[in-house]
């Protein structure tokens, strides 16, 4: 039987979307498409082969990331928020959504990038803690998970963000390559090897000048 975290179940969010098709009022936020596009950056590499964003809601962020991946599986808990994103990333043959809830319906597979984009705080510890195991286990040798969520608490939530992030860090097992903090989210990339220069990597310290 595919156990579900505590007040928070799949048809919660079905619920969430058969209100409203933004529940999270997404759409004309400068505050969200600003977290998008600094998550985005913060990502080390331009391209990533096999990339899995789960939580994707309506697909924004989806989108934004599409062509930085030569393949990108998006899936969420909520049949309308895969349906959007299916309906929002259309003709792009390369970008497959599925509704999957997570982490009994993790997809096989490995991925080079891993984002898990705000909604970790809906399962239950023991459960981040299997989350944090499955994104370890698939990541390809020298991947990257990106963590970002909101830092304050959330009714029905065990863990606001921070205390999500610490969870994620001691049981990813990666070292830190970005860590950004605000007022109100809290954005992390780990990766193998850690803070591996960007810079480096193009050999920008050899111009001469």
């Amino acid at each position: 039987m595919t156990a579900s975290p505590p007040r928070h179940a799949a048809q919660d969010f079905d619920a969430l979307y058969a209100a409203s098709g933004d529940p999270w009022r997404f759409e004309g936020s400068w505050y969200e498409a600003r977290k998008r596009r600094l998550l985005l950056a913060s990502l080390p590499h331009a391209r990533y082969a096999s990339a899995f964003e789960p939580g994707c809601a309506t697909g924004l962020l989806t989108e934004e990331l599409a062509p930085r991946c030569g393949q990108l599986l998006a899936s969420d808990g909520a049949e309308r928020a895969v349906a959007a994103t299916a309906a929002r990333l259309a003709g792009q043959a390369h970008v497959a959504c599925a509704r999957l809830w997570l982490p009994d319906d993790w997809p096989p597979g490995r991925f080079d990038l891993i984002v898990l984009s705000e909604f970790v705080y809906y399962l239950a510890p023991a459960d981040i803690d299997r989350l944090a195991a499955c994104a370890r286990a698939a990541l390809a040798p020298g991947g990257v998970v990106a963590a970002c969520h909101w830092r304050h608490p959330i009714a029905g939530c065990a863990l606001a963000g921070d205390a999500v992030h610490s969870r994620l860090h001691a049981r990813l097992a990666l070292g830190h390559a970005v860590a950004l903090q605000e007022a109100d989210f809290r954005l992390d990339v780990w990766a193998e090897g850690g803070a591996a220069s960007v810079a480096a990597r193009e050999r920008r310290g050899e111009v001469a000048i």
